[in-house]
């Protein structure tokens, strides 16, 4: 197997958070090589038992440290801790970090080169601080639902998590930014990420802030997904002409009505989508899934089948790319960049189970047989 390229080998995490945001954050950094301790309180993260199979794609690369925050006898573990790390993750509703004395001052007494990140609903400051909320409220708000997916449907909700997972990904490349900032001037940062400016940065940065925009602006009534003979649903990315001429082609006699004057530009067709649409979806229902993706690839139409993940595992590009790993009978997508040839990700280890590697961990803090007991016995942590 060729080398793995991690460029944050030698970087610590510590990871406070729990359910989607943070560790989808921690998840990316695991990837890239970062040594990422989970933090969690002994009943274990809500997202153990919530969302069980993200919580487990989103936790290999870790190691998990049972460790109860509201006891004073963790004060020591916390200390020790933020004084190994280089990056500290929390995403508590703003104040219960302070409160818990995980906060960016308290830690930064410990460590002032740690890089701390606050992931939170709307933010540490503001008239929204203490507003509770998910990802469907924070993409709702920030204009994620206003406009449609495709043609001739209402706006609706995605599978992905939006704002929880493109959060995730805005807090990774904040803290990479942040740990180049460190290596010029040695001081560490206090991150403060809204999971609702996530959202409102993609809605707006797809969509403008341009109260005249065109709701439609973004979708084409020839890129879209279409229901085939067999129930199956597959998806054409037509935009350019040339490609709506080579679908043309592909769809040779059944075509017809197509080429009329009005699907003749671009502009026509978008003027003509509602009648356009219509017509597409009654033609790609007169052939089959494998029908469609034989004519399409042969006349260089783009066309892709919607597959679920399971299945998007089998594609040969996948097996190509070496996207997916496996740990036993389990397994997981990886980061998706390669570096001058390298896979950009490894799976070092699995999901650790809740407390895994507590004991560990606390003897590479420091801490000896007899205070590790203690703080098992105190309740404090959990091995």
């Amino acid at each position: 197997m060729a080398e793995r390229w991690q460029p944050l080998a030698g970087v610590r995490v510590v990871d406070f958070s729990m359910f989607v945001p943070g560790p989808f954050c921690s998840a990316i950094l695991a990837d890239l090589g970062a040594d990422v301790i989970k933090v969690e309180a002994p009943g274990g993260d809500p997202g153990r038992t919530y969302i069980p199979a993200q919580f487990r794609t989103e936790n290999r690369n870790k190691r998990s440290v049972a460790l109860n925050l509201k006891a004073a006898e963790s004060r020591p573990v916390i200390a020790r801790l933020a004084r190994h790390a280089d990056v500290v993750l929390e995403g508590f509703r703003p104040g219960v970090a302070e409160r818990l004395g995980i906060g960016a001052g308290a830690l930064a007494a410990y460590n002032n080169r740690l890089i701390h990140c606050s992931i939170s609903g709307y933010g540490q400051t503001g008239p929204w601080r203490e507003r509770p909320g998910h990802d469907v409220n924070y993409v709702a708000a920030a204009g994620g639902l206003a406009f449609p997916g495709q043609w001739l449907k209402p706006p609706t909700r995605s599978s992905l998590a939006i704002a929880d997972m493109g959060g995730g990904c805005f807090a990774a490349i904040a803290v990479l930014a942040a740990l180049a900032e460190r290596n010029r001037t040695g001081r560490g940062v206090q991150l403060d990420l809204s999971l609702f400016e996530a959202a409102f940065f993609w809605a707006a940065m797809r969509h403008s802030l341009d109260p005249a925009a065109d709701p439609k602006a973004h979708i084409f009534p020839v890129n879209d997904v279409f229901e085939t003979r067999d129930g199956k649903r597959l998806t054409l990315g037509i935009l350019e002409e040339h490609f709506w001429q080579n679908f043309l082609r592909a769809a040779g006699a059944d075509a017809v009505g197509l080429d009329d004057p009005k699907f003749a530009t671009d502009t026509l067709r978008r003027r003509n989508g509602d009648e356009l649409s219509a017509h597409l979806a009654q033609l790609l229902k007169t052939k089959t899934e494998d029908e469609w993706l034989r004519l399409c690839g042969a006349n260089d139409v783009p066309v892709d089948p919607c597959l679920t993940p399971v299945q998007a595992a089998e594609l040969e590009q996948i097996r190509a790319r070496e996207n997916v790993a496996a740990r036993g009978a389990e397994r997981f997508a990886l980061f998706p960049v390669h570096a001058d040839g390298r896979r950009g990700a490894e799976l070092r280890r699995g999901v650790p189970t809740l407390g895994e590697q507590t004991r560990e961990v606390l003897v590479e803090l420091g801490f000896d047989d007899g205070e590790i007991a203690e703080l098992v016995r105190t309740g404090a942590a959990k091995t």
